[in-house]
């Protein structure tokens, strides 16, 4: 077994360890800018965030497979007083759900994957304040990466230029 993933990002540690083997390929794909995730090979449902059996069927089979890494804002967090330091020059910033088109409400109507991550430029680097008060519920989104060190990528969310966007996408009341 090979020794741990480590890698760094915003100045803060990163680290994958030798025995979170599905973290280990899920990272390994990220750091390829490339968005893998599971499918159960029994149910052929995807699954997030990695585990070693289906939380639909049980089965322990999966077969990682690509995915689109795009999607709907599903909710989000506005955070204006970061605990964690390094993050305070960031404030405010996101810490977004997205809703992937993959296998939106599968296995039921309510049901899909749901991804955190937080907002960022289309460059990787943490969304400036006049594109956090642009995006809302309903904003669409796609993934980008940012290269944390060998063998390491951070999964973020960008605004999908490419996309049709809401109007108003609806935003909590807080200014």
């Amino acid at each position: 077994m090979s020794a741990s993933v480590r890698g760094e990002y915003l100045g803060m540690p990163l680290v994958i360890n030798e025995l979170e083997h599905d973290y280990r390929e899920f990272f390994g794909y990220c750091a390829k800018h490339d968005l893998h995730l599971q499918n159960c090979d029994d149910c052929k449902l995807f699954r997030y965030p990695p585990t070693t059996a289906c939380p639909f069927c049980a089965s322990p089979k999966a077969t990682w497979k690509p995915v689109e890494g795009k999607g709907t804002l599903y909710s989000y967090g506005e955070i204006h007083h970061a605990i964690q330091p390094v993050f305070r020059q960031y404030s405010p910033y996101l810490l977004l759900l997205v809703e992937l088109d993959t296998q939106k409400g599968k296995p039921g109507e309510f049901d899909g994957i749901r991804f955190t991550g937080n907002l960022a430029t289309a460059d990787g680097e943490l969304a400036p304040p006049e594109m956090v008060r642009s995006v809302g519920i309903g904003t669409r989104l796609r993934i980008v990466y940012k290269d944390a060190g060998e063998g390491i990528s951070v999964p973020l969310w960008t605004i999908d230029e490419t996309a049709t966007q809401p109007a108003k996408p609806w935003r909590y009341a807080i200014e």
